[in-house]
């Protein structure tokens, strides 16, 4: 008896916007928030997998200490922290000047924050295990040409690390795309909260989430595309195939 109507999302909202402007809104805070994310993720990930690899135990066993606690916490308990405990614990003035932004911008910078840092734990471990599956002798003789160890470390070890690692790194890119929809439970209208919205205004729930997973199904598409590209350009003949 479920009556079909894909005309709905020309339909108009009473606000001078369609039901699929909803969604395109939904879908730029997205792409925004996950990239966003992703080089908060990449950086701090790069940082901490070379902090897991140093001699220094008390480096390496506090960059451990990160990973653990990002990686075994959930999702959704670190979203609320990070928008509703984070404020409280800055200093007093800090505090009150967050809690005086836009509401849309304390979301998506709690959200962007929240998501950062949860994938650059697992971008950590990835960093670790590319640079720990490389041969000792690369080290060892990057330090017998006069490199430091910062330089050993920033010319050689992390740009081969890197190489190998991209592929799961695709996948944490994507990923990030998609973790992007908790953020909707602390109000921020990304893809899938301008869906949810979608339905509560117009009860057409199977037009309204086809066309949400056709959203995502691209966006992913695209993000896969985009690391396949970088894939190809880093390549290293006889290092790093590329599938």
């Amino acid at each position: 008896m479920y009556h079909w109507n894909w005309g709905i999302f020309l339909s108009p909202t009473g606000t001078g916007d369609t039901y699929l402007g909803w969604l395109f809104s939904g879908l730029g805070l997205t792409v925004a928030l996950g990239l966003v994310a992703w080089v908060i993720a990449l950086v701090i990930g790069i940082a901490v997998g070379v902090a897991r690899t140093l001699p220094q135990r008390y480096v390496s066993a506090l960059a451990a200490a990160y990973v653990e606690i990002l990686r075994n916490v959930p999702l959704m308990v670190q979203l609320f922290t990070f928008y509703f405990v984070v404020p409280e614990l800055l200093p007093p003035e800090l505090g009150m000047q967050v809690k005086r932004w836009n509401p849309v911008a304390q979301q998506f910078v709690a959200a962007a924050l929240c998501l950062g840092l949860y994938t650059s734990a697992r971008i950590a471990e990835q960093v670790r295990a590319g640079i720990q599956s490389l041969a000792a002798s690369s080290r060892q003789a990057s330090l017998a040409l006069g490199l430091t160890l910062g330089q050993t470390y920033r010319y050689v070890l992390v740009p081969m690390a890197m190489r190998l690692i991209l592929p799961p790194l695709s996948s944490e890119f994507m990923t990030v795309f998609k973790n992007s929809a908790v953020a909707s439970m602390i109000g921020l209208l990304e893809l899938a909260a301008q869906g949810r919205q979608l339905v509560d205004y117009t009860s057409q729930p199977y037009e309204t989430f086809i066309a949400v997973t056709l959203f995502y199904l691209v966006l992913n598409m695209s993000a896969l595309r985009v690391m396949r590209f970088v894939e190809a350009k880093t390549r290293v003949p006889g290092f790093a195939t590329v599938k």
